[in-house]
């Protein structure tokens, strides 16, 4: 009985060691944007820097109700920063872009979630609500991205 007693404590102990554990993990987190350098610096690494990259954001708002997205179609140019404003306004849905490993949470109208990316690869890019069958009924859109 002395042993069963043990085996209980020790069990309650390394439960609450893993959700202890697994409750305080951090979710990774994008890294800052470096400030760009600023004019009369120069460039000595030979390598691109952030003032190399366009400074322009491509921003969109896609609105999501059931069973679409709104709009359906949004075409960037190759190594544009994108800025895609996600707004859930009816329902429970979500938005993801596989190729660019991009995705939101899966919640319940209205919510709104900002994503932000480089197009780095040309090509027309699916995204979609990946709830239930909602992809399947027609929650989907596509990301052009041109030379």
């Amino acid at each position: 009985m002395k042993n069963t007693y043990i085996t209980i404590v020790v069990l309650i102990i390394l439960v609450a060691g893993g959700v202890l554990v697994l409750g305080t993990s951090k979710k990774a987190e994008a890294p800052a944007r470096e400030e760009p350098i600023s004019a009369g610096t120069e460039n000595t690494s030979g390598s691109p820097t952030v003032a190399d990259a366009p400074s322009t954001i491509k921003e969109f708002t896609i609105t999501s109700k059931n069973f679409s997205f709104t709009p359906a179609l949004i075409t960037v140019k190759k190594g544009e920063r994108v800025k895609i404003t996600f707004e859930n306004s009816a329902g429970f849905h979500d938005f993801k872009i596989d190729e660019y490993g991009l995705a939101t949470k899966k919640t319940q109208s209205p919510t709104t979630e900002v994503l932000e990316f480089t197009a780095d690869k040309v090509g027309s890019f699916e995204y979609y609500c990946s709830v239930g069958s909602h992809r399947a009924t027609g929650m989907k859109g596509t990301l052009k991205v041109t030379e």
